[in-house]
């Protein structure tokens, strides 16, 4: 057999048969599909009654944070609740969803507020810098409870690297505000701001912050396309959702307490 026609059977060959990169990269697209097949089921589930509804790729996106903060181990609390805040949207509405993952149900939608050098009436920048009165988007741990100036409050540690994760240092707290209010929309055309914290109305406040403390999943949504494309929670396996795995050492207690003052609008 010539050299030449070696080479011709070697090329047709080439062409038929499928390279290793391909196969890796149709994996890849397989398992995608099927896992976010397999969010969307879960958001199916969900009764959203009567209650605003939520976008359902903002859920994909917080389910896949969600998935692998509880594989690395960060996720303490037993309740499957996580919280959801599409900062995408204007602040006269409701914003933030709870949900609860294992009995598929919605738990509460209402406002909440966004930092006073995020923006008015709608959000546009963020930051995780301390006196910038920015809110700041990611995935955070729900902390302990303590009283301040706004009654009962909820720490937050933020778990994505330069994005949130100054949280706890700048006093980003879920607390209650009386400018998260309908009458405070109504007379200002906006939902009243923070310095940076997720405020919910004075008279939910309490029942939210039992619900979802002591290590639950809060996911505050922004499109951002950088933040999207490199957050660890995101891009990390979360297609695989029987596997556990470690993605880095478990969040280890705060040593110090503070007590934010944080500002009113």
């Amino acid at each position: 057999m010539s050299t030449l026609t070696i080479l011709a059977i070697f090329f047709i060959f080439s062409l038929s048969v499928p390279t290793m990169a391909d196969n890796i990269v149709n994996k890849l697209t397989i398992v995608q599909k099927h896992s976010s097949e397999y969010i969307q089921s879960i958001y199916n589930k969900i009764d959203f009654d009567k209650a605003a509804v939520l976008n359902p790729k903002v859920f994909e996106y917080a389910y896949r944070g969600f998935v692998n903060l509880k594989a690395s181990g960060r996720l303490t609390s037993a309740q499957d609740i996580i919280t959801i805040c599409d900062y995408t949207l204007s602040s006269n509405l409701k914003r933030m969803w709870i949900l609860d993952l294992k009995a598929n149900k919605l738990l509460l939608n209402t406002y909440v507020a966004h930092g006073q050098g995020t923006g008015e009436e709608f959000a546009t920048t963020f930051s995780n810098k301390e006196n910038s009165h920015q809110s700041s988007i990611g995935f955070y741990l729900t902390g302990d409870t303590y009283q301040g100036q706004h009654g009962l409050s909820l720490y937050l540690h933020g778990m994505d690297e330069n994005y949130n994760s100054a949280a706890y240092q700048r006093a980003i707290v879920l607390h209650g505000a009386h400018y998260v209010s309908e009458s405070f929309i109504q007379q200002n055309k906006r939902l009243g701001r923070s310095w940076g914290c997720p405020a919910v109305s004075n008279e939910l406040a309490p029942e939210i912050i039992n619900l979802i403390k002591g290590g639950t999943c809060l996911f505050s949504f922004y499109q951002n396309e950088k933040y999207l494309s490199t957050s660890m929670w995101l891009n990390n396996n979360a297609s695989q959702f029987q596997n556990r795995f470690e993605l880095a050492t478990p969040l280890q207690p705060e040593e110090t307490e503070l007590n934010p003052l944080i500002a009113q609008d």
